[in-house]
């Protein structure tokens, strides 16, 4: 009986240490997979965001939505590729597309005629900051982001419903009759649009 105590010793000794190890390896292997979830959070985070400002742009654009998009994959599935043949430039039309069909019920102005109301009462040039955090003061039951309001001035550049000025490395918008002094003969010079 003396011979089993020291091999009861060994075999403990040697099981805490392959726990030990094998705990070791575990936490590890924990820590590298939280770091890869959390970039792929990161990653979600931005293609979410992306897909907002996509959407947004869309509804400036006024484009349409797509008569059949495909349905957005479950969570956590990982779409099939796309083929290569011309899919990058209708991939992110369909995208865009299938951006706006996924809108929020509205109730009240669009964001677009908030920035385009604003801009008329401003006689001054506004930074897309200045008018996010104005409309978002004058709105606090909505959610205003600049990066959206920036998207919106710029469509609305676009269509020339706004005028787009640079100071520096600044860009600040303005309404299209306020950034001219000579066009603003509104009520009665005999100018019309």
């Amino acid at each position: 009986m003396s011979e089993s105590a020291p091999t009861t010793t060994e075999l403990t000794s040697q099981y805490s240490t392959q726990v030990t190890d094998d705990l070791e390896r575990n936490l590890k292997e924990q820590e590298r997979l939280s770091g890869e979830i959390a970039a792929l959070q990161g990653q979600l985070a931005a293609l979410q965001h992306d897909h907002t400002v996509l959407r947004n742009i869309q509804q400036v654009l006024g484009t349409p939505p797509a008569s059949a998009t495909p349905a957005a994959p479950p969570r956590g599935a990982v779409p099939a590729p796309r083929k290569k043949a011309s899919a990058a430039p209708a991939g992110k039309q369909s995208a865009k597309k299938a951006a706006a069909k996924v809108s929020p019920t509205r109730s009240g102005p669009t964001l677009v005629d908030l920035v385009r109301e604003h801009l008329a009462e401003q006689k001054e040039p506004r930074s897309a900051a200045e008018i996010s955090n104005a409309l978002g003061r004058q709105h606090p039951e909505r959610t205003i982001k600049a990066t959206v309001v920036r998207t919106t001035l710029e469509g609305l550049v676009a269509r020339n419903q706004a005028q787009r000025t640079k100071q520096g490395t600044s860009v600040f918008y303005t309404s299209p009759d306020a950034g001219d002094p000579a066009a603003q003969p509104e009520s009665g010079s005999g100018a019309s649009d």
